[in-house]
């Protein structure tokens, strides 16, 4: 996967500690959302975002897992 995309996005989460949307992301970095999804679904595995449904929407959020 891209490397640059996924930073983009933690990137973009960071600056945004409210949280965000897919279509959100999608609309600031210029990226298809099919394409974002694929990226924050990954970045879910890895532990680095965390997701959280609000209403209809599902907010992402910057995490960063740290093993006690």
């Amino acid at each position: 996967m891209n490397i640059k995309k996924k930073n983009k996005i933690l990137d973009l989460l960071k600056s945004h500690k409210e949280g965000l949307t897919v279509a959100q992301i999608s609309r600031e970095l210029k990226i298809h959302r099919n394409t974002v999804t694929v990226y924050v679904r990954e970045l879910i595995g890895e532990k680095e975002v965390i997701e959280r449904d609000v209403g209809k929407a599902k907010l992402l959020y910057y995490f960063k897992y740290t093993p006690f």
